[in-house]
């Protein structure tokens, strides 16, 4: 089926996570995108998770860059950035549309490209809003989240795995683009959009309210293991060893958890001598141990499986504690549509996902693996029109791979 976006070309320049996954995003709604790497392969080109333990294609690398053609340059040579410039610039009212994260690199500096090509619409990836370079784990522990994250007990600041802020800053380079394409549509001229990652992950903690806690308190908000803050939420054991994490933010989910353990009675009797009203989330977050403390032996008198069928027919919020393997098993009988398997160039088989926004209750196709610089000659001849003669002498002199 045609997806939203088919028709725009997209050049994208960029390494790690947030700009890979923007150009990601826009292939899997129907953008063509055109990915530059230098000869050999960026930074990221080989980085882990990767086939052979290690030694193989990079399933990081092969995942976020699914669906986009590669084209393999020689960024230092004259003739190889005149060829970045005229892909990054091409004539035609769906191309000019750059994504990139370079940093310090004259030659392709906003004014150098808009010499070339007034109208083009550049969103470039930063660490800094200043250009120094910045990582998620880096931001992340800057904004304090590792600080009210882990054990009542720690004090060691605790860090997570999830790169979150370059995810999100992903999506928002995503939705610049389309921003840009959108202004550019009413009005004709470009736009040059900056989005730093520094600046995502202060945006974030900003919005949720969690600065404006610490201002108003002085000091930082407490540790609390896996409970959910504000709120009542926590993990129990099941009498087989599994565990899942049950929430109620709101009365109605909360009367379903009270009802389908059959404590209604006990927090009716809790709630005067403790002066308590638990339909309130404020109060059940302030009394989140007594209630842990009631509702435990209940999980613990069931295995995982009467957990779930017992808390599915009651409606609770909740979820179950697995490891990825139990996701990879899941996929493999067919529980998820969203997942796919990816066969990779070295013949290793990958499992990547398709677009998690359905069109038209389409996930859409996944795209295939890139392989680096397998579209050169292609994009070389569709792009920027040169012959096979040229494109054959690009490549005698090592400009292109």
């Amino acid at each position: 089926m045609s997806r939203p976006l088919s028709g725009l070309h997209v050049v994208e320049c960029a390494s790690f996570v947030a700009g890979p996954t923007g150009g990601m995003t826009l292939a899997q709604l129907g953008a063509s995108v055109i990915r530059i790497d230098p000869l050999g392969g960026g930074p990221d080109h080989g980085r882990w998770p990767a086939a052979g333990h290690g030694t193989g294609d990079s399933y990081y690398w092969a995942s976020l860059n699914k669906g986009k053609r590669s084209i393999s340059i020689d960024l230092r040579s004259d003739e190889g950035r005149e060829l970045v410039l005229g892909l990054a610039t091409a004539p035609g009212p769906d191309r000019g549309v750059l994504v990139d994260n370079v940093v310090g690199r004259r030659w392709m500096a906003n004014d150098a490209l808009v010499a070339r090509r007034p109208d083009l619409v550049h969103v470039r990836v930063q660490g800094y809003p200043d250009g120094r370079p910045a990582v998620d784990y880096t931001v992340n522990a800057e904004v304090g989240i590792p600080q009210i994250t882990g054990s009542e007990e720690g004090a060691a600041p605790v860090n997570h795995v999830l790169p979150a802020w370059d995810l999100v800053t992903g999506m928002s380079v995503a939705t610049a683009v389309l921003a840009g394409v959108y202004q550019r549509s009413r009005t004709g001229a470009g736009v040059y959009s900056e989005i730093a990652l520094s600046d995502v992950a202060l945006a974030g903690v900003a919005n949720l309210g969690w600065l404006s806690e610490a201002d108003e308190r002085g000091h930082e908000r407490p540790r609390h293991g896996n409970h959910v803050y504000g709120s009542f939420g926590v993990d129990f054991a099941c009498s087989d060893g599994n565990r899942v994490m049950v929430v109620a933010l709101t009365p109605a989910q909360w009367n379903a958890l009270v009802s389908v353990t059959g404590t209604g009675d006990v927090f009716a009797a809790l709630e005067p001598a403790l002066d308590a009203d638990l339909t309130s989330e404020t109060e059940r977050y302030r009394l989140r141990e007594t209630i842990a403390a009631v509702l435990r032996p209940w999980f613990a008198a069931r295995d995982s499986a009467t957990v779930e069928s017992e808390l599915n027919r009651a409606r609770v919020l909740w979820g179950r504690y697995q490891g990825m393997t139990h996701v990879v098993a899941e996929h493999r009988a067919g529980g998820h549509p969203l997942l796919t398997d990816l066969a990779l160039p070295g013949g290793a088989t990958g499992i990547t996902a398709r677009s998690p926004i359905r069109w038209d209750a389409d996930h859409g196709d996944p795209g295939a693996a890139p392989e680096l610089g397998r579209e050169t000659d292609e994009v070389l001849a569709d792009v920027l029109g040169l012959d096979a003669r040229t494109i054959g002498g690009l490549h005698d002199r090592g400009v292109v791979g």
